[in-house]
């Protein structure tokens, strides 16, 4: 049975038996104009419409062949589409910008507001060129290819955006300048050397060292058991400590470090315990002191002898090193002071222990080196156990000489060791058999002078001491690869011992042996540190001057009714100063008798006083005959008997005293002479005839 085409509205159904599904859906035809008079039919019938393969022309899609009309409305254009359905789009349409001119916009705006700091620019840029015209260049050509260059960056800088930059600081220069860039970095890391900074520690060695990595504060430790605190930012002229204490009372200070975040400061004495201090100086935890009658040295919970060096570790905050005379270096951790982390056993050629002098990390902190007093220098591998040694150089320098220093380069390739042997010596991590170079000559007197490597990595810097013959200790600049002295500087009249080359001031802190800290520096090419407190003035101890009271002034007064007028305080106290009331002025030392209603030197208290009048009073003189002196009392006690006579007055005989004739005495005398005459040889009365 054939079935014609049935509409549902919009949609069309062709069910004749030869209609077939298209393989893609046309999209739909647009909607035919409709006639408000004529209702649109909802059915036809055979007769009404042919019998065709042609789906409906209406409704959302079709079903069947594609049409002619299909294919021609797919073609349709965007207008087209817009007419016919009367929208040009689903939502907003995005907006349209042309970069070109936003960046021209910006360009100018930019321009406008940093017109004046561009002109100063082009001002400092002109003066340089002046100043190095002025100076002599080894070749012109170079010269002219600079002035070129630093044209071109003037012209660039003409076009320069952004906010403004602050003052002294220059925009950055094109990567054609290479020679120029090349002299400024080796400006940088030269040895600054023209300006000096001195700070009073004390009278005697300064025998540590310490900078934080910003570079704001130092800490200095001596051999008069002091640790001082320093803040360049807030010293001035006077060039005073802000902190002084003593960390162990009779033990000199053999090391002072930072931690890698500059929080906490590891204060090591000649103590068997390490202690560490906050950033202001206030002690924050003190390590254990170990059982001395234990033989293994790995038992006890701290050291048992006197400590000889200690470091923070360069990476973790709360790790530090120790090493001691016991013949171990101990890694503490900040969390359990009571005990320590790890032991580690320094062995001598024979198998016996040996003292470890200094210890060190390498740069990243996976090394762990300590220097021994049998000229050995053993490394540990801080990822592994304790217990065998990574490398071990036996004979770095010589046997019994303390190694007071040991350093590793910034490139964790090399290292360099100060002995006691009066050498400085270079070694390659890969290979240390030998030294890469060696030193000889640079006299050492103490054992905690160390040795440095430069910011820039290429030399090495160590300071000796004052030999027989010499005025003064020198700063020595080795090169790192021919290993010739590029400088020798003469530091002051006394011993160098102390060095520290700060890479972020550009800045060497020298520890001498006359109590003073030198900072070399140089304007120029050093930041911050030293050149803070040169440019700064001592402060005015009396800064204001203000009236005390205020005053009735009567300038026609009588004057005897007529008042002072102060202009300022400073008359007032140099007034009260001569008043002995006032000022509280102690009293003066009292003569001899005294005066006051104060007893004189010889008797401070009362009863000291007391005493030494009653034995005055009392004294008896021997100038005169004893007998005639207890005989003047006779009288006395006769007629007023105390204390001998009432209690032997009923037994006692009556007392009968010899008497004294001068004939009896010159009989006496007489006789005398005769038996002396007797007595003596016949050789003198042979003379005396």
């Amino acid at each position: 049975m054939n079935r014609g085409k049935i509409v549902f509205g919009k949609i069309g159904f062709n069910l004749s038996g030869s209609s077939k599904l298209p393989e893609t859906i046309p999209p739909p035809p647009p909607p035919p104009p409709i006639d408000q008079t004529t209702p649109t039919p909802t059915l036809h019938d055979d007769t009404t419409e042919p019998d065709t393969t042609e789906s409906a022309t209406s409704g959302f899609g079709s079903f069947g062949k594609l049409s002619q009309d299909n294919t021609t409305a797919s073609e349709t254009s965007p207008g087209d589409l817009e007419s016919m359905m009367g929208f040009s789009g689903f939502g907003k349409k995005a907006k349209e910008f042309n970069l070109d001119s936003l960046v021209e916009e910006t360009r100018k705006s930019a321009v406008d507001r940093n017109r004046e700091n561009i002109e100063k620019l082009k001002l400092q840029s002109l003066e340089e060129e002046k100043r190095k015209a002025s100076l002599p260049t080894p070749n012109d050509s170079t010269k002219s290819a600079v002035t070129e260059s630093k044209s071109e960056s003037d012209e660039d800088e003409d076009e320069f955006i952004g906010p403004p930059l602050p003052p002294g600081l220059k925009p950055p220069k094109d990567a054609g300048s290479e020679a120029e860039s090349e002299e400024e970095e080796d400006k940088e890391h030269w040895l600054p050397t023209s300006h000096e900074l001195n700070l009073e520690h004390g009278t005697k060695t300064v025998s540590s060292l310490a900078v934080d990595s910003s570079g704001t504060r130092l800490v200095s430790g001596g051999l008069d058991y002091d640790v001082r605190y320093w803040d360049f930012q807030g010293m001035d002229q006077s060039k005073e400590a802000f902190r002084s204490f003593c960390p162990a009372d009779g033990y000199p200070v053999n090391s002072v470090d930072y931690s890698c975040t500059g929080d906490k400061v590891l204060v090591v004495s000649g103590s068997q315990q390490a202690k560490v201090y906050d950033r202001d100086g206030i002690e924050l935890f003190e390590c254990v002191r170990g059982d001395m009658y234990l033989h293994d040295m790995a038992r006890t919970k701290g050291h048992i002898a006197a400590l000889t060096c200690g470091v923070w570790h360069p990476r973790d905050k709360e790790e530090f090193l120790t090493s001691c005379m016991d013949g171990t270096c101990r890694l503490w951790h900040t969390s359990r002071p009571g005990s320590q982390k790890n032991v580690i056993k320094a062995r001598a050629l024979n198998g016996l222990k040996t003292n470890p002098i200094t210890c060190a990390y390498n740069r990243d902190g996976l090394l762990v080196a300590c220097a021994c007093d049998d000229g050995s220098v053993q490394m540990w591998d801080h990822r592994k156990s304790f217990v065998n040694v990574a490398i071990n150089i036996k004979t770095a320098h010589a046997r019994g000489s303390d190694t007071s220093g040991l350093t590793f380069a910034y490139d964790n390739r090399g290292f360099a060791t100060r002995g006691g042997d009066d050498t400085l010596k270079l070694w390659d991590i890969r290979n240390t058999k030998t030294s890469v170079h060696a030193k000889e000559g640079l006299f050492n007197r103490f054992p905690m002078t160390n040795c440095v490597f430069s910011p820039n990595d290429q030399m090495v810097m160590t300071g000796t001491s004052i030999n027989k013959g010499e005025k003064a200790g020198k700063l020595i600049v080795v090169d790192r690869n021919t290993w010739n002295v590029v400088r020798e500087v003469e530091v002051g009249p006394s011993h160098v011992v102390r060095i520290i080359w700060h890479a972020r001031l550009n800045q060497v802190m020298v520890g001498c042996g006359d109590g003073k800290v030198r900072i070399l520096y140089e304007p120029k090419i050093s930041r911050n540190g030293a050149v803070l407190v040169a440019g700064r003035h001592k402060k005015r101890s009396k800064q204001a001057e203000v009236v005390v009271s205020q005053q009735v002034i009567t300038p026609h007064a009588l004057p005897m009714f007529r008042e002072e007028r102060h202009k300022s305080t400073r008359k007032l106290e140099e007034r009260d100063r001569k008043d002995p009331i006032k000022s509280r002025q102690p009293d003066l030392p009292v003569g001899k008798a005294g005066s006051g209603g104060r007893v004189s030197a010889g008797g401070s208290t009362l009863s000291s006083y007391i005493i030494r009048n009653m034995g005055l009073r009392n004294k008896v003189h021997e100038e005169g005959d004893p007998r005639e002196a207890l005989l003047k009392y006779a009288k006395e006690a006769a007629e007023n008997p105390y204390w001998v006579t009432p209690a032997y007055e009923r037994n006692q005989p009556q007392p009968i005293f010899q008497e004294t004739d001068s004939g009896m005495k010159e009989e006496e005398e007489e006789e005398e002479e005769e038996e002396e005459e007797e007595e003596s040889p016949p050789s003198k009365k042979l003379k005396q005839q």
